[in-house]
């Protein structure tokens, strides 16, 4: 039987993208953990970027909340699992993607912010840019609580605010509709994190100035926003009746006696990745280690498995190819290797003219065209993170092509196309896939690293 489990929490949430959603949750983590709340930080969809933020103000992993990739399902076990690890959590803040009820295309909410609120019972904080609004904001927020009657929205943050009585115009629209207005941020006091082609400059890139950036929206969501009140409506969340997420049984415990030594990518070029991903490989039998392929001249001692994930090779091609031991170790490594997006770069012949590791058959390079959104794919091979036939739903997300754009053993098949590379005992593509998902992958790897 499942204890309940006490745990006030909200979800930050705005009517579009770019209202201020990071700037208010980010800062709201930093705020209440200089409150002395243990807080824990979540972020609804497939982010890797805002996570690494969250992550800085909390003093824990942020956590991501997909119902795409991991099924709705494990939405509430995986929330449940991040506000009890390390250490139990006195609030859990979840930051909302897009506008609220904005979910997969051709799907309608689901894998929205809203879509998640629900499966968490949660209540909404919308985060509202009040830029040239009046009280056509009270109209707005209105009509975003009446699309979906079952979506709590329990208060307002106004952002952007122009002046003393623009704040109060807006707060006297908002009375009128009854929502009530817990902050308001002046478009002078806004603090912004740098952004670039894929968002935000992940913290790994800029440590010190991340750090400042945290304090600074610590500093801006303590003077601007009513904490008590935050916590209060945290507080109206009811108990979660759902089990925690637990890695092990997901995995159906070690995959054998050994303990092989599995390397996952780190550093500046490879930020993207997910908590439950080194969760499951070691619950399945893996020794866990990093390596940073910018820095780290050689595998750790006894590697027998690589994972290459995410991140933006692409902006340290010159480094990356500067580090040549590594390159050739990799280049010759026989043991199984999955790679994802900046590891398929990286595995290649050449980025961008920059000599990579050469272990695939393909160049690749920059261009100007987005590739980005969901999507449902089938494994066309066995490789040493899945099955021939395997269905696998992921999350594309780049700016660069590869040529070819697939092997002769394509790893992945699509609407229809080939896509990435299936080579020996290597598996790369632009795929991102969460391992909460598709557990199985993690035994898969371990297994394939014992033999």
């Amino acid at each position: 039987m499942v204890t309940p489990l006490a745990l006030p929490r909200l979800v930050v949430a705005a009517p579009a993208s770019g209202h201020g959603k990071t700037t208010v949750a980010t800062g709201l983590l930093a705020a209440l953990r200089r409150h002395g709340l243990t807080v824990s930080p979540h972020k609804v969809g497939p982010d890797y970027i805002d996570p690494g933020y969250h992550a800085l103000a909390a003093g824990r992993p942020g956590r991501n909340l997909d119902p795409w990739l991991v099924g709705p399902e494990r939405i509430a076990p995986l929330l449940r699992h991040g506000a009890t690890v390390p250490t139990p959590a006195d609030v859990a803040v979840v930051e909302g993607v897009m506008g609220l009820h904005d979910g997969a295309v051709g799907q309608r909410a689901y894998a929205s912010t809203a879509h998640v609120a629900a499966l968490i019972d949660a209540p909404v904080l919308l985060v509202l840019d009040t830029t040239a609004q009046g009280r056509s904001a009270a109209a707005l927020v209105l009509g975003m609580r009446a699309f979906d009657p079952e979506t709590r929205i329990g208060g307002v943050i106004l952002n952007r605010v122009g002046s003393p009585r623009h704040e109060t115009l807006l707060r006297d629209a908002l009375a009128e509709v009854d929502v009530p207005v817990l902050g308001a941020v002046s478009r002078a006091a806004e603090v912004a994190a740098p952004s670039r082609h894929l968002g935000l400059v992940p913290v790994a890139e800029r440590a010190p100035e991340s750090v400042a950036t945290v304090a600074a929206l610590a500093d801006l969501v303590a003077a601007t926003v009513d904490l008590d009140a935050v916590l209060d409506l945290a507080r109206t969340a009811p108990p979660l009746t759902a089990p925690a997420w637990d890695p092990a049984i997901e995995v159906g415990g070690p995959a054998g006696t050994l303990r092989p030594v599995v390397a996952v990518a780190g550093g500046p070029a490879f930020t993207f990745s997910y908590a439950e991903t080194t969760e499951l490989l070691a619950a399945a039998g893996a020794a866990v280690v990093s390596v940073d392929p910018l820095r780290d001249p050689a595998l750790p001692a006894g590697t027998r498995a690589v994972l290459l994930g995410g991140g933006f090779p692409e902006l340290h091609a010159e480094a990356l190819g500067g580090n040549t031991a590594l390159r050739a170790e990799l280049a010759d490594f026989d043991g199984p290797v999955v790679a994802e997006c900046a590891g398929l770069l990286y595995l290649g012949r050449a980025l961008d003219g920059v000599p990579m590791c050469g272990r695939l058959d393909h160049t690749a390079r920059m261009t100007g065209r987005l590739t980005l959104g969901y999507r449902e794919a089938v494994a066309v091979a066995d490789s040493p993170a899945h099955r021939a036939g395997d269905p696998v739903r992921g999350h594309e997300f780049h700016r660069t092509v590869t040529d070819p754009g697939h092997g002769d053993r394509p790893a992945w098949r699509w609407d229809g196309a080939a896509h990435g590379f299936v080579t020996g005992r290597v598996h790369a593509s632009y795929l991102h896939t969460h391992w909460a998902g598709h557990p199985g992958a993690a035994r898969r790897l371990v297994e394939a690293a014992s033999r």
